[in-house]
């Protein structure tokens, strides 16, 4: 048996699998506003939970934001910043008394969608988070590639092509994929053109009945995720990418991005395959549990 725990912003889940990867046990919880040590607690409990419920011990694997530093072991680049600096794998191995295997939490979510998801039949599988951050995973052959530094698959702390506006992002860098790229910066980027929404599926909703100013608005964010996808196919070529996160919902990105993303690709074409995942939001904490 296997336990995956998906460390989110606002809540914590965890699941167990067994051996073929069938759903035993689910359980939630809301993540602890700020504080490290409520966190520790709160992930030990659903995890000791589901093991006095089903009456096994079993592996444990983590899904978070951000990265454990390979020179210290602590985390950083977390936009649950009680996180940062902590040495969470080492604290929770030390929790549950037993080794704990620890990735961020879009690595996980690739790993699902590689292992028995949408890129169950490809050779590699880059996963996109396109939700409250951006974030990427990248698996080949069904191995997680974490990469020299821990961080393989961020690509959207990369600068947006074309961008133009100078957002500032949360790493302290500025016009990141991500600022165009996340719900948030979708939203800004509508405000900004003299729309209002106070959601994604609300400025959607307005461009399916007819709304000029937000067709134009998602016209362009689907130019601009193609952009950012055509660096990483130049670079990785996936055979499939997969979307997970709220705005992977949005169902013009799956027709218009490959119709765009041709003009920075560079081949005569791009044989690449843009698929919604098939778990869902529960990629995350089922790659987690794939990590053993």
């Amino acid at each position: 048996m296997r336990i995956g725990v998906d460390l989110g912003g606002t809540k914590i889940e965890v699941l167990a699998l067994d051996g073929c990867g069938e759903v035993l046990l689910r359980r939630r919880a809301a993540t602890p506003a700020g504080s490290y040590s409520a966190i520790l607690e709160t992930i030990a409990g659903l995890v000791e939970g589901l093991e006095s419920e089903l009456g096994e011990v079993a592996s444990v694997g983590v899904g978070s934001p951000g990265a454990a530093s390979l020179k210290t072991g602590a985390m950083k680049n977390s936009n649950t910043t009680c996180i940062n600096g902590r040495t969470l794998q080492a604290d929770l191995s030390a929790q549950l008394s037993r080794e704990v295997r620890l990735a961020n939490d879009a690595n996980c979510f690739a790993l699902s969608e590689a292992v028995d998801g949408s890129g169950a039949e490809a050779t590699t599988v880059f996963g996109v988070i396109l939700g409250t951050g951006v974030g990427g995973g990248l698996v080949v052959n069904k191995q997680l590639l974490v990469g020299g530094n821990a961080i393989a698959g961020e690509w959207g702390h990369n600068p947006q092509p074309g961008a133009s506006e100078d957002r500032p992002c949360y790493c302290g860098r500025r016009d990141c994929i991500e600022t165009y790229l996340c719900g948030a910066g979708l939203l800004a980027s509508f405000r900004r053109h003299g729309g209002r929404a106070s959601s994604v599926e609300q400025l959607v909703a307005l461009a399916d009945s007819g709304d000029a100013c937000a067709g134009e608005v998602l016209e362009n964010y689907c130019r601009a995720l193609a952009r950012a996808l055509a660096l990483v196919i130049n670079i990785v070529d996936p055979e499939v990418i997969v979307l997970g996160g709220g705005l992977s919902n949005i169902p013009l990105l799956y027709r218009r991005v490959p119709e765009l993303w041709g003009q920075w690709v560079f081949s005569d074409e791009c044989r690449s395959r843009l698929l919604p995942a098939r778990y869902g939001d529960s990629s995350g904490v089922r790659g987690a549990a794939w990590l053993w």
